[in-house]
């Protein structure tokens, strides 16, 4: 069998990575000897990362002619049709979609998180692509509400993000407190809250490790929290590998987190998370595991002191949190396989 992946690869964001590397290595334990080509933004990285064929994503005519040797599609996972971004994301990814159906074959949607849709060609196309495809798959009730607020049709599964079928590693926890930030609109607003945050929880005798989860962008980023501190802090390199960076976040004692793919490295590794929200997906990710504090990085209803005593009282009940997670975790990770079991029946099926 031959599969084609399409996502947001070869663009160095941990949490895309990671999702691309739980699906190679989910798709070859079902099928040993599978052939994966992955549409990507660097070839050579996902070539010699993964061991998979690739395609440069911005070249439609070999796009083309490796879906007509293909025997389907596997669109996702990651947050790929939202136009919160701009619109060129939903246009992207459908128009690979409409491609492979064109071309005679099945297109699986794979744990995707929908929206937000605010563009009127945005809703459209996703509406018509959607109600097209063989199998649909959503990683969570908000993204299956917003599908269906489209007009959207077809039958819709709500499974778990990919990453959770990743492996963490066993480690001992150390005294530190990882924290994964990002830019967003009026950053320099928030900025000061998180110092300040830092700040304190340094103050109480925790190492404070910065994990840039998008590459260079993410630990500039951290550097300028890290200018704003009076207490000493780690930034730790953008390019570490998956493995080092869910190994910091599965040997700290708590996780404050803005990026997604961070706060999942936290669950599979039970580590209590504080979350702090810039998009839907944050929101719906807390809520699943009743963490939802409500926080959004443009909002008024927090500051540097009361996170640092959300994250102290977090600190408190680590214990009782940590076997929270990791009950809610056990079972998204015994789910997270079949939704490849599923993709892979769809494909055989066509």
């Amino acid at each position: 069998m031959h599969v084609v992946l399409s996502g947001y690869f070869g663009f160095h964001n941990t949490g895309d990575e990671a999702i691309l590397s739980s699906m190679i290595k989910q798709l070859r334990t079902l099928h040993p000897g599978i052939r994966i080509t992955v549409l990507s933004d660097d070839l050579i990285h996902t070539t010699t990362t993964y061991g998979v064929e690739s395609v440069s994503r911005w070249n439609f005519r070999d796009i083309r002619r490796v879906l007509q040797a293909s025997d389907g599609l596997i669109s996702g996972g990651g947050s790929l049709l939202q136009d919160a971004t701009g619109p060129k994301s939903i246009v992207y990814y459908t128009a690979i979609m409409n491609m492979a159906m064109w071309l005679g074959k099945p297109v699986f949607v794979y744990a995707q998180g929908m929206g937000p849709f605010d563009q009127l060609i945005g809703k459209r196309l996703t509406s018509y692509t959607l109600n097209r495809v063989d199998g649909l798959t959503v990683r969570d009730e908000d993204s299956k509400h917003r599908v269906e607020s489209l007009g959207v049709k077809q039958n819709c599964s709500v499974v778990p993000d990919a990453v959770f079928g990743y492996d963490a590693p066993s480690v001992q926890k150390k005294h530190q407190i990882a924290v994964s930030f990002r830019s967003w609109h009026g950053s320099e607003l928030y900025i000061p809250k998180l110092a300040f945050a830092c700040d304190q929880l340094a103050q109480q005798g925790f190492s404070i490790i910065f994990v840039p989860m998008h590459g260079q962008e993410d630990e500039r980023f951290a550097k300028l929290v890290e200018l704003q501190m009076t207490e000493p802090a780690v930034v730790t390199p953008g390019n570490d590998s998956i493995e080092e960076k869910l190994g910091l976040i599965a040997e700290s004692e708590l996780l404050i987190g803005m990026r997604l793919h961070a706060l999942i490295f936290a669950a599979i590794s039970h580590t209590p998370f504080l979350p702090l929200s810039y998009d839907p997906k944050i929101d719906s990710f807390a809520a699943m595991y009743e963490l939802d504090n409500g926080w959004h990085v443009e909002g008024e209803n927090w500051d540097g002191h009361l996170m640092f005593k959300e994250a102290q009282r977090m600190l408190d009940q680590r214990r009782r949190i940590g076997k929270q997670i990791s009950s809610k975790t056990e079972i998204l990770r015994s789910q997270a396989l079949s939704t490849t079991e599923q993709a892979l029946e769809v494909l055989k099926k066509k």
